[in-house]
């Protein structure tokens, strides 16, 4: 895999990266740096997290409250070239308000440190939104790395691993089928003040 730049994934709850993005950011983590930002929850859940991130190859980062000026020093100190988070027309009222709370810490940085440069949304429960289907204008080849995001979803022992293992493994499946691919994810691109990427890739 090429170089592709670095990943922060700002996600609202500690098992939202691997279930919608793992395998994404298991690719990554193979040629860059990866980081997850999450709020902090019980123990349990923190430890959880850090055993999904180890498995994934990414670092993680908890913070007390994702909010805008804790979200806007991450982007500042860690200058990602790409951010993923939630929709911010999801199902979950937790993943939207993640999501606004990205796009609000976004000006600052980008206009002191000219990073991010690509920002994507990922998928939602079953691939639906307030207002329909999930787009995905961006499908990511992910089968060389779906185990990895299998085992580390595995690692969130807390959650109903098998609930979410079974969407993980539907979503996959259809992704991968548009692009003749046995397993895919997929991602919509955000404006990073005005401009979108001009590949179709992260």
């Amino acid at each position: 895999m090429t170089e592709t730049g670095s990943i922060l994934a700002v996600m609202a709850h500690p098992d939202d990266a691997e279930l919608w993005a793992g395998g994404t950011l298991a690719l990554h983590a193979r040629s860059s740096l990866v980081t997850l930002l999450v709020a902090s929850d019980d123990e349990i859940r923190c430890s959880e997290a850090a055993e999904g991130a180890r498995i994934l190859g990414a670092k993680l980062e908890i913070v007390t409250q994702l909010s805008v000026v804790a979200v806007t020093a991450y982007l500042m100190r860690l200058s990602p070239d790409i951010v993923i988070t939630h929709r911010f027309d999801d199902v979950h009222p937790d993943h939207r308000r993640t999501a606004e709370t990205v796009l609000a810490a976004l000006p600052e940085a980008v206009i002191k440190t000219a990073r991010p440069q690509r920002m994507y949304s990922c998928d939602s429960y079953e691939s639906l939104t307030m207002f329909g289907k999930v787009p995905g204008q961006v499908i990511v080849d992910v089968t060389p790395t779906f185990e990895i995001k299998l085992a580390a979803l595995a690692a969130h022992r807390s959650q109903p691993t098998d609930h979410f293992t079974h969407m993980a493994q539907r979503l996959g499946a259809v992704w991968g089928g548009r692009i003749g691919r046995p397993w895919a994810e997929a991602f919509d691109p955000i404006p990073v003040l005005g401009k979108l990427p001009g590949l179709a890739h992260l």
